[in-house]
C-alpha cells in the first residue's frame, strides 16, 4: 500500500529516484537519492538537507529552490494584531489571551486559536496573499518539543510566528505579560541555531535570505506612553528616539542572522479603537493619541529611508505599509469598504463594546463583516483582509518604496 504523498513547494534536479518511499513518507520531488539509509536531497542551488529526529521518528527536511513565486518561509514579529496564539502558552492571570469564544467564531471550525479576531488576522491574510495557507504557527506551540522538531521543519518550509499580544518595541511596555520584541528576536535566534544543526548553514541562509520577515509593532508603546506620560505633557521626542533605536537594532540583528526582506507595518489609528473612544463623552477619536502614533510613523519611515541603514545593511529590501493611512481612509468613507460601524466593537461589553475584552458572555454583533473593529482594540477579520490586500498590491500610497507583492517576488 502506497503512503500518502507529502508535497513540498520545491523543484529538484538529480538522479532518477523519483517518487520513492522513505521511512513511511513518499516525498514528491523530481528525485532524491539514498545513501546508507540516510537521505540527502540536493536542490538546483546545491543546498543539502539531512534527516533528524522528531518524537523519536526520523523526518526528512527538504530545503531547495522554490519553484513558484512564494517565499520559502515567513517569520512574524510584533503584537496582538499579528499574534496567532503565543500568549496561550504564557503563564499569569494578566497575560492578554484570545483563546476563548467569541474569538475565532469565523475561523474554520469556529475555534478560538489565540488570534484577537473573529477569524483570520492581518498576518494570516498577508501570508495568504504571498502563497501560504495562513500565518505560520506560533513559536511557543512548536518549541516545547524534541530538540529539532516540529519547530525546524516548520521553520524551513513555512516559517514561524513570534508575535505576542501586548508586546511593545520597548521591553518595558506591559512588562511581564508578553514576549517583548527583543525576546521574539532571541527566539528566532534559537530557531535558526536548530535549523542550522538540522540542515546546515548554507541551506538555512539561502532560505532566510529569500524569506519574508513581517514586523508589526508599536501600538502598545503608544497606549502605555499616552496613559502614563501625555497627562504630564511629557515630550514624545525621547519616546520616538528609544523606539526608533530599538527598531533599528531589531532590523540589524535579524539582518545579521540572514534576513533580507522586511515587510513592515506602521502603527494604525490607535486613537480610534473602541477602548479609546469610550473615554470620550461623544465617542470621538483621541487626536493626541493619533498624533503620537503619526509622529512615530514618520520617524520609522525616516529610519528605513535613511542612508545609514542602507549603507550598514547592503542587500536589505523593505516595504513599509501605511496601516495608519489605510485605517484613516476606511473610517472617512466606511461604506466604500462595506462597513456600517466604525466606532464600536463587534464583541465586547459596555458603551461602544469598548469597556471589556471579548468573553463568552459578551455582546456579539449580528453582522461581523460590517464592523471595522472586532473587539476593544483589534480589527475585524474583514478589516484585516482589506488591509492586507491594500498592502500586497493595492494603491501605491499604502506602501513605500515597493508593495508586499513586489517584496515577496523580488530577486534583489
Amino acid at each position: 500500500m502506497r503512503t500518502p504523498c507529502i508535497g513540498f513547494p520545491f523543484s529538484f534536479s538529480l538522479s532518477p529516484s523519483n517518487d520513492e518511499n522513505f521511512l513511511g513518507l513518499r516525498i514528491c520531488t523530481t528525485s532524491y537519492e539514498l545513501n546508507d539509509g540516510l537521505s540527502y536531497v540536493r536542490a538546483r542551488s546545491t543546498q543539502v538537507t539531512r534527516p533528524f529526529a522528531v518524537n523519536d521518528s526520523q523526518v526528512l527536511v527538504v530545503v531547495g529552490t522554490v519553484a513558484s513565486s512564494r517565499p520559502p518561509a515567513m517569520f512574524v514579529f510584533g503584537s496582538s494584531i499579528v499574534d496567532v496564539g503565543n500568549n496561550n502558552y504564557l503563564p499569569g492571570p494578566s497575560v492578554p489571551r484570545a483563546n476563548r469564544p467569541f474569538n475565532g467564531i469565523d475561523f474554520p471550525g469556529s475555534i478560538p486559536t489565540g488570534r484577537f479576531s473573529n477569524g483570520y488576522n492581518t498576518a494570516d491574510y498577508i501570508a495568504k496573499n504571498m502563497g501560504f495557507a495562513c500565518s505560520p504557527p506560533a513559536y511557543l506551540s512548536l518549541a516545547p518539543t524534541s530538540p529539532y522538531g516540529p519547530l525546524v521543519p516548520t521553520a524551513l518550509t513555512n516559517g514561524v510566528n513570534y508575535a505576542s499580544g501586548g508586546a511593545g518595541i520597548l521591553d518595558s511596555t506591559n512588562a511581564g505579560n508578553n514576549i517583548p520584541l527583543s525576546k521574539q528576536v532571541q527566539y528566532f535566534k534559537a530557531t535558526k541555531a536548530k535549523m542550522v544543526a538540522a540542515a546546515g548553514p548554507v541551506a538555512v541562509n539561502a532560505v532566510l535570505s529569500r524569506s519574508v520577515f513581517l514586523l508589526n509593532a508599536g501600538n502598545n508603546d503608544m497606549y502605555v506612553f499616552a496613559a502614563a506620560e501625555l497627562a504630564r505633557n511629557s515630550d514624545a521626542a525621547a519616546l520616538y528616539a528609544s523606539l526608533v533605536s530599538n527598531y533599528s537594532s531589531t532590523i540589524t540583528e535579524l539582518y545579521s542572522m540572514g534576513a533580507r526582506r522586511f515587510a513592515i507595518i506602521n502603527v494604525w489609528l490607535v486613537g480610534c479603537v473602541p477602548a479609546v473612544r469610550v473615554l470620550s463623552p461623544t465617542g470621538a477619536c483621541s487626536g493626541l493619541l493619533n498624533q503620537l502614533a503619526g509622529g512615530f510613523n514618520d520617524a520609522l519611515r525616516s529610519l528605513l529611508a535613511g542612508d545609514d541603514l542602507a549603507q550598514r545593511l547592503p542587500g536589505l529590501v523593505y516595504s513599509l505599509a501605511d496601516f495608519f493611512g489605510f485605517t484613516q481612509d476606511t473610517l472617512a468613507d466606511p461604506r466604500a469598504s462595506g462597513f456600517t460601524d466604525i466606532a464600536g466593537a463587534c464583541c465586547g461589553s459596555g458603551r461602544l463594546g469598548g469597556e471589556a475584552e471579548c468573553f463568552p458572555n459578551s455582546t456579539l454583533c449580528d453582522d461581523r463583516d460590517r464592523h471595522v473593529f472586532w473587539d476593544l482594540a483589534h480589527p475585524s477579520q474583514r478589516a484585516a483582509f482589506l488591509a492586507a490586500q491594500a498592502f500586497y498590491d493595492g494603491p501605491d500610497h499604502y506602501t513605500t518604496p515597493i508593495n508586499f507583492m513586489q517584496l515577496a517576488q523580488s530577486s534583489y
